[in-house]
């Protein structure tokens, strides 16, 4: 209790209401929302454990606050407190920062008590945390920026070098972007792909079908062809005046041959301009990562995160990036796996990567 503010666990019965304030919230992203959390516990099998803070006396209370938080394994030892996992945005979302504090000394109190490894919270927004002595990390940055009016305009506003491939992929080469959730099973077999050859474990597909169920209209799947070749395909989230490019493959060879990415991203936000979305959020990337220079080459401005980490068993904010030699040493082997067993493998193994 905090002044005239309670924070308690959330439950079922606050999703509608909590999902109608993170609607209004200035820092509210599409990860806040209730259905995240359900997809997460129902696919991954992590447990939800939110904060909701309340105004009011001992009778009628307004939810004025949210923290979206799940309880997330480790291979060895105790766990972690997430907010949010499989998401790249989560922290407290308050309708003042004195809301925001007493959701977060919630969550540390109860990380604590628990004997957490950490408290990880993934803030797009500065939490104002700065009286607690929390980590942060650079490793991450966000790119977004606003659409303009007209859908001409989108590909007039790229750099030159990423203008011209875009207008060859689709001028010369004949890429087309189309539209539908039945592109889903080309997005999966490319993204799974994609992942292998990264190095890196992929999300089950089970995932993929639970957010397209549970967030309906919300979720749309983009493909692009040439003639009936695939070459690329992305998932988007859609919230509020906003496009966030979430889960993308492309085939290999593709953007060497066809600048399928260039033209993916630059029809994407075309579209987005023709239904009346105002912002694209192009979605978070590692600073020494190649999606980064990728999205700085497309006319993107890169935009720090505020993630801070509660450690409590943990000595470092977690660090997987390939100059970890840990790190480096699983890519190296998950890159030499067939396809069929790295798909295999990889639905168990996220369970641990959130």
């Amino acid at each position: 209790m905090m002044g005239n503010i309670h924070v308690r666990p959330g439950v079922p019965a606050d999703d509608a209401a909590r999902d109608r304030f993170v609607l209004e919230a200035s820092h509210g992203t599409f990860f806040h929302l209730a259905g995240w959390r359900r997809v997460i516990e129902r696919v991954m099998g992590h447990e939800g454990c939110d904060l909701v803070a309340e105004r009011g006396g001992t009778g009628e209370r307004e939810l004025v606050g949210v923290l979206p938080l799940m309880r997330c394994p480790s291979l060895f030892g105790a766990g972690k407190l997430i907010s949010m996992p499989y998401a790249v945005y989560g922290g407290p979302v308050g309708e003042s920062p004195e809301v925001a504090l007493a959701l977060y000394e919630s969550a540390e109190r109860a990380a604590v008590a628990e004997g957490a490894r950490r408290l990880e919270l993934r803030c797009l927004h500065d939490p104002g945390l700065d009286s607690h002595d929390l980590a942060r990390s650079e490793l991450y940055a966000t790119f977004i920026h606003d659409l303009p009016d007209d859908p001409a305009d989108v590909l007039a506003r790229m750099p030159k070098k990423a203008r011209a491939e875009a207008r060859k992929a689709r001028e010369r080469h004949g890429l087309e972007l189309s539209e539908g959730i039945g592109h889903l099973d080309e997005l999966l077999r490319l993204f799974h792909r994609n992942k292998r050859d990264l190095g890196s474990p992929a999300l089950p597909p089970a995932l993929f079908r639970a957010l397209a169920d549970e967030f309906g209209e919300r979720v749309v799947v983009h493909l692009v062809r040439r003639g009936t070749e695939p070459l690329a395909a992305v998932m988007s989230f859609l919230f509020r005046d906003t496009v966030l490019a979430y889960y993308s493959g492309t085939a290999a060879g593709a953007d060497r041959a066809y600048s399928a990415s260039n033209f993916m991203y630059l029809a994407l936000q075309e579209w987005s301009v023709e239904r009346g979305f105002r912002v694209f959020d192009f979605g978070r990337s590692r600073r020494d990562a190649g999606a980064f220079q990728f999205k700085v080459h497309q006319g993107f401005e890169p935009r720090p995160l505020h993630y801070r980490y509660r450690l409590i068993r943990d000595d470092a904010p977690p660090s997987l990036h390939p100059s970890n030699p840990k790190t480096k040493v699983l890519q190296d082997t998950w890159r030499r796996l067939p396809l069929w067993l790295a798909r295999r493998l990889s639905t168990p193994v996220s369970r641990y990567l959130p």
